[in-house]
């Protein structure tokens, strides 16, 4: 299996209404440097997912990521975050 890389795979899933409402905030989707610090993504990554019955945090009001997403995430951040 080829292994994931933030360009190609994980960059595209965040939508351009995602990456200007968290820029205010410091979040830096769009950026390999920024999501590529293991405590950054890791933040990304709990806002992206729900918690017991309540829906994820981000995006605010969905579409949510789906498992698969939410998969190839943390596989991406398990290969060690390939640009």
């Amino acid at each position: 299996m080829p292994q994931i890389s933030f360009a190609t795979d994980i960059k595209p899933l965040f939508r351009a209404i995602d990456i200007s409402h968290m820029k205010p905030f410091g979040v830096e989707l769009d950026d390999y440097t920024y999501m590529s610090n293991p405590d950054n993504a890791n933040s990304v990554y709990e806002t992206l997912s729900p918690h017991g019955s309540e829906p994820p945090s981000m995006p605010p009001d969905g579409p949510y990521w789906t498992p698969a997403q939410l998969a190839l995430f943390v596989q991406w951040q398990k290969d060690g975050y390939q640009p």
